[in-house]
């Protein structure tokens, strides 16, 4: 069988969820079936790490696919015209986009559909993509990958999708992330935090990942509790930014609040064990990767009561609501005073990341692309 894949997410340096996603799973299930052949689509010259056997044939395809234009230009015009020359029996997008200009079978995954409930989030030709793209790829598809049940049941209500043709591949967790030393944890909030205690968000500042609420809960933490602590903010600025900046600078503490900016996988790695709690309150998620980074690196973890989050943190973290400021302060407020709450969220979150490996998601992929490929 030769499968061709849209592989533009797999960036060195530069992995979002969707790329770590694409990464853990591409690289198990090529190993792990020699018999077939795969091609890989890249919109940019690539990484040789991410050939990761002798079964993948790497396919720079121009343009770069970074603008709802050249997404169009590439997946409606350049990969069916590949799709052809490779003589291809499947096409895997682990990004959700397909193209409606062939008859080879497709497989998306499609891990949310966040920009049909808040297109306001995104700049508008990404929405008017989205939107008008994402329902015809839904009904196209051949058969849909999804990282939770809450989100196939989103994509079943929103699009009308029947429900059998939907399979649950949740996210893994990388094995790096495991508890570090009382030693490393001074030395990362001496690096990071002035040797202070941490709360720690991961993430990209994009609007629905809640930055402003948890800025306006953490100023309101540190009024209530007057307590030597700081605020970790990881991850690269995405869309409509002016709302975070707008907030951070009417904040009372905001001396306390550290943008850290990307960091490596090592550095995060650190970052996370040594944090007093995960704070992970947005708005809209299909799974939440951080929750269980989190819970592995042993750490207490709050995250909203919303969309995936409880099906992925189970009873092992604190919920708050996204939209109740008063709620994630308060949350704030119990991990910093309740040394037997955090203990008992650190063990049964060390019990709940168990339900998730990379191992699982490749094998319930592959299990996907064998029903696509046969039904």
């Amino acid at each position: 069988m030769i499968i061709a894949v849209n592989t533009r997410m797999l960036l060195k340096g530069k992995l979002e969820g969707i790329g770590w996603f694409s990464r853990e799973t591409l690289q198990r299930i090529t190993r792990n079936h020699p018999e077939h052949q795969f091609i890989f689509f890249f919109d940019r010259p690539y990484d040789k790490e991410f050939v990761f056997s002798d079964n993948v044939t790497p396919v720079v395809v121009w343009p770069p696919a970074r603008h709802p234009i050249l997404w169009y230009i590439w997946f409606e015009w350049r990969i069916p015209q590949l799709l052809r020359k490779y003589k291809a029996d499947l096409f895997l997008s682990p990004d959700g986009y397909l193209t409606l200009r062939t008859r080879v079978r497709q497989l998306a995954v499609i891990h949310d559909i966040n920009f049909a409930h808040r297109p306001k989030d995104l700049p508008f030709l990404y929405a008017l993509y989205y939107n008008h793209f994402f329902p015809r790829f839904a009904r196209r598809a051949k058969r849909i990958a999804t990282v939770s049940y809450y989100s196939k049941e989103d994509i079943v209500r929103t699009y009308g999708i029947d429900p059998e043709k939907i399979d649950v591949v949740y996210n893994g967790v990388n094995k790096l992330y495991t508890p570090t030393t009382p030693e490393q944890q001074a030395a990362t909030r001496n690096k990071y935090a002035d040797g202070i205690p941490y709360f720690l968000f991961i993430g990209s500042l994009h609007p629905r990942k809640n930055i402003c609420g948890l800025l306006r809960a953490f100023d309101a933490f540190k009024t209530a509790t007057e307590k030597d602590s700081k605020l970790l903010i990881t991850g690269d600025v995405m869309f409509k930014s002016d709302d975070i900046v707008k907030t951070y600078e009417g904040m009372r503490h905001r001396k306390d609040v550290v943008f850290t900016g990307r960091l490596s996988t090592d550095d995060l790695h650190q970052v996370l064990g040594a944090a007093m709690a995960l704070t992970f309150v947005p708005f809209f998620e299909g799974f939440g990767i951080p929750v269980i980074e989190g819970m592995s690196a042993g750490i207490p973890v709050i995250c909203s009561n919303t969309t995936s989050l409880p099906e992925v943190g189970g009873h092992a973290v604190l919920y708050a609501d996204p939209f109740a400021v008063s709620q994630i302060k308060d949350a704030m407020i119990r991990i910093a005073n309740e040394a037997e709450l955090r203990e008992t969220l650190i063990a049964k979150g060390q019990k709940q990341q168990q339900k998730f490996s990379w191992d699982k998601t490749a094998d319930l992929l592959w299990g996907s692309i064998q029903i696509c490929m046969n039904s």
